[in-house]
C-alpha cells in the first residue's frame, strides 16, 4: 500500500468517529435547545391562563388559529399532592380545527385558586413544525458531516502530496538508476532539511555504487584479460599430448575431459570480457543492421545442431526489420535468446519466433515459469544445463541496457517467452 493511501485510511478511520461524535452531539444540543424554546412557550402560555383564571378575566379562546390548546380539570388534594407541579411530556392530541390528531409538546401544571381548589392545566403546542425543523436539521447534520470529511481528506492529502514531492521524485530518480550509465544526479529541488539531508545519502550511495561497479567491471575485464594466454597455453598443450604421446584409454579419457573442462572457463572468460566491453562502451560503431536476416540465419544453424533432438520451429517475420546497431552485438543479442530457447528446450517441443510491428518475441515449450526478478542476474541458471555459462541471458541484458532497449520475460500458455522491444 502507499504511503498516501495508508495515510488516508487512517486519516479517515480517525475523522469518521470524531466528525460523528461531533455531528451526535450537535445534533442533541439543538434538539435539547428546541425542546427548551417549546417548554418556554409552553411556561408562557400556561403562567397566562393561571394568571387570568385566578383573576376572573376571560380565557383565551382556544379556536384562537394557532393549534395551542389547553385544558383546566378541577383535582382533589390527594392527586394533586400524588402529581408534581410541573411536568413536560410529548403526547398525541386531539386538534378539533383539524379533526385529527397531532404530536404536540405538553405541560402539566398544578394549580390552587383562592378557595383552596385544586385544577390541573394541561396546555399543549403541536409539535410538527418541531419534529419538520429537526428533521431538516439532521439532514443538513449529515451532509455537512460527509462535506466536511471530504474537504478535511482532500486537503490533507494534497497538502501531504505538495509536501512529499521531494521523495517522490527522489524515488523516480532511484528507479530510473543503473550502474554503469549516464544517471542524472539526485533532485535537490527542497527546502526541507530531512529531505535535503535524504537525497545528499542518496547520492553518497549512488556514487560508492557507481565506484564499486567501475572497480568490478575493470577487475573482471583484467582478469579475463590475463587469463586468455594461460587458457590458450593449456588448451595447446592439451591438444599436443593428445597427438604426440602414447596414452592409455583412461588417460585419453581424462585429457578429453580437461578439454572439455577449459572449453567451458574458455567460453566463460570470453562472455565476461564482452560483457566487459559492453559496459565499458567499446561498440561504438553501429551500421543498418537487418534482424530479420540475423535471425533466420541463426534458426537454420540451430535447427541443424539441435535436429537429433526434434526440436522444431517456426517464424512470423516481415521481410526486413533495419535498425542501428553494432553487427557484432545484434548477432550476439540474437544468438544468445536464440540458443537460450533450444538448449532449454525438452526434446520434440516447439519454438516460435515472431516480429510484429518493433516487438521480437522468442517463445518455448516449459513447465513452470522462471523467476523473472533473478533471469538476467549473471551466473543465474534456474536449471543446470550442459555447456551453460549461466551468462547469456545476462549478456543479452547487457546488450539490451547499452541501446536502451526493454527486454522481459512472462510465462504464458504454457511458454517461456521472452519479448524485446525496439521502440
Amino acid at each position: 500500500m502507499k504511503l498516501i493511501s495508508r495515510i488516508a485510511l487512517r486519516l479517515s478511520l480517525f475523522l469518521i468517529p470524531l466528525l460523528a461524535l461531533w455531528a451526535t452531539l450537535f445534533y442533541l444540543m439543538t434538539v435539547d435547545e428546541i425542546n427548551d424554546e417549546a417548554d418556554d412557550a409552553l411556561e408562557n402560555y400556561s403562567e397566562l391562563i393561571i394568571i387570568r383564571m385566578l383573576a376572573g378575566r376571560e380565557l383565551p379562546p382556544l379556536n384562537s388559529g394557532t393549534n395551542n390548546s389547553y385544558s383546566i380539570t378541577p383535582i382533589d388534594k390527594e392527586y394533586a399532592l400524588s402529581k408534581p407541579h410541573f411536568e413536560y411530556y410529548d403526547a398525541e392530541v386531539y386538534i378539533p380545527e383539524k379533526e385529527e390528531t397531532e404530536p404536540a409538546r405538553i405541560l402539566s401544571t398544578i394549580f390552587i385558586d383562592d378557595d383552596d381548589n385544586y385544577y390541573e392545566l394541561k396546555v399543549a403546542i403541536p409539535t410538527f413544525e418541531k419534529d419538520d425543523l429537526i428533521r431538516t436539521i439532521l439532514f443538513l447534520i449529515v451532509l455537512l458531516y460527509f462535506i466536511l470529511l471530504i474537504t478535511i481528506i482532500s486537503v490533507t492529502l494534497w497538502v501531504f502530496h505538495r509536501s512529499m514531492r521531494p521523495l517522490y521524485a527522489l524515488l523516480q530518480w532511484l528507479d530510473e538508476f543503473t550502474p554503469g550509465r549516464r544517471n542524472a544526479p539526485v533532485p535537490d529541488d527542497t527546502h526541507i532539511t530531512e529531505f535535503h539531508k535524504l537525497n545528499m545519502a542518496a547520492q553518497e550511495a549512488a556514487n560508492r555504487a557507481e565506484e564499486l561497479f567501475e572497480q568490478q567491471k575493470q577487475f573482471i575485464g583484467n582478469a579475463s584479460h590475463e587469463l586468455q594466454t594461460p587458457l590458450a597455453v593449456l588448451g595447446n598443450r592439451i591438444e599436443w599430448l593428445l597427438d604426440n604421446t602414447e596414452l592409455n584409454e583412461n588417460q585419453v579419457e581424462e585429457l578429453f575431459k580437461m578439454q572439455r573442462s577449459l572449453g567451458h572457463i574458455v567460453r566463460l572468460n570470453k562472455t565476461l570480457l564482452l560483457l566487459t566491453k559492453i559496459e565499458n562502451g567499446q561498440f561504438p560503431e553501429n551500421s543498418d543492421v537487418d534482424i530479420c536476416l540475423i535471425i533466420c540465419e541463426q534458426i537454420a544453424l540451430y535447427d541443424e545442431i539441435y535436429a537429433s533432438r526434434g526440436i522444431t520451429s517456426s517464424t512470423h517475420l516481415p521481410e526486413t526489420f533495419i535498425v542501428s546497431m553494432n553487427d557484432s552485438l545484434a548477432s550476439t543479442l540474437i544468438s544468445n535468446l536464440l540458443k537460450n530457447a533450444y538448449i532449454h528446450s525438452a526434446p520434440h517441443t516447439h519454438i516460435e519466433v515472431s516480429l510484429v510491428g518493433h516487438t521480437l518475441k522468442i517463445a518455448n515449450d516449459g513447465d513452470t515459469p522462471l523467476d523473472a526478478d533473478h533471469i538476467f542476474d549473471r551466473f543465474y541458471q534456474g536449471h543446470k544445463k550442459e555447456g551453460s555459462t549461466g551468462l547469456g541471458l545476462a549478456l543479452v541484458k547487457a546488450v539490451c541496457r547499452y541501446y536502451n532497449l526493454s527486454i522481459a520475460y512472462r510465462f504464458e500458455d504454457g511458454k517461456h517467452c521472452f519479448f524485446i522491444d525496439w521502440e
